[in-house]
């Protein structure tokens, strides 16, 4: 019994120089500038989560209550998050990631809200008091791909085209009637993948018994897409469209022609009453003349009368 503890002892304290800090300097074992090789790798596991999942890794099935540290290194944002019992810890990545743990359980980074940021190659280093654990965690995230159909005119064939958009991973594109088909698969540069499969259309078909079937990893069942949009369904619209404008635009025109009728109309009469006023005039100066005409002959009556009765004033009045 006394050589088993002996034993342990000596185990410990081996443990413990490890997390010694070297004389002179301020490195600890969360410093990304130490040299020392990675330890050996015990375990490797791939995971896949579905987008906008909450995840949690973890990379040994130990307790709180053994555990001496541990240490998470994310690749893609070359940062840590560790924790040292009984509760000192660091976290260099700062982007919502943490080390949790429920009623004194096994222990687990959380990763809320899981996106394609998060994705990427995990390595954990667990020490608790029984030795040392290493996993390297590859993480893959699955998203489902917007689909779509249409009908599209290529080299003066009709084909109808099935589109799985910026999917991960690729979806599967098949179409329920046999024919002449191919398919095209592009990847961005964030990893997602864009399937598009064209069929031949054949003359004479009938394009209600054509659909196009997509499975992908992140969906339980197939999606089915038929019912093709048929583009002389939408020249049709197109041709209605036009008519009623132009019926519309032809109505404004006839309405302006029959305003513009009555204004030549109203301006022709007015210039015909212009004309004939002059003879009004002359009608209206008639009478006047008249009327003067006969004070004259008043005034020349008086005047004579006058002279008649008093000569001398006459004879003064016209020398």
């Amino acid at each position: 019994m006394g050589d088993i503890l002996w034993i342990f002892a000596v185990i410990i304290l081996s443990v413990s120089e490890t997390w010694s800090l070297a004389p002179g300097t301020n490195q600890s074992i969360f410093d990304n500038s130490s040299t020392t090789p990675d330890p050996k790798v015990d375990v490797v596991i791939n995971l896949t989560f579905n987008l906008g999942a909450d995840v949690n890794l973890t990379c040994s099935d130990k307790k709180w209550n053994g555990t001496m540290y541990v240490i998470w290194k994310i690749q893609k944002s070359n940062c840590e998050i560790g924790f040292i019992n009984p509760g000192n810890g660091t976290d260099s990545c700062h982007d919502g990631k943490s080390l949790k743990n429920t009623n004194s359980s096994q222990p687990y980074l959380h990763i809320p809200n899981f996106s394609t940021y998060d994705s990427g190659v995990y390595k954990c280093e667990w020490v608790y008091s029984g030795g040392i654990e290493n996993y390297v965690i590859n993480v893959a995230i699955r998203v489902p791909p917007t689909v779509s159909i249409k009908l599209d005119k290529i080299d003066k064939k009709m084909m109808a085209v099935c589109t799985a958009e910026r999917g991960k991973p690729a979806a599967n594109i098949s179409w329920s009637y046999p024919g002449n088909q191919f398919v095209k698969t592009t990847v961005d540069t964030e990893g997602f993948s864009t399937v598009l499969s064209y069929f031949e259309i054949p003359k004479g078909m009938d394009l209600k018994n054509l659909s196009c079937i997509v499975t992908h990893h992140n969906w339980s069942h197939e999606v089915i897409l038929g019912e093709l949009p048929i583009k002389g369904k939408n020249f049709l619209w197109l041709y209605i469209t036009i008519c009623v404008v132009i019926v519309f635009l032809g109505g404004i025109v006839f309405i302006a022609q029959k305003k513009l009728v009555i204004l030549r109309q109203c301006g022709q009469s007015d210039t015909s009453s212009a004309k004939s006023t002059p003879t009004e005039d002359v009608e209206e100066v008639e009478p006047y003349a008249s009327y003067v005409q006969r004070v004259n002959s008043i005034y020349n009556s008086s005047a004579d009368f006058c002279s008649k009765k008093n000569p001398a004033h006459a004879s003064h009045a016209h020398p």
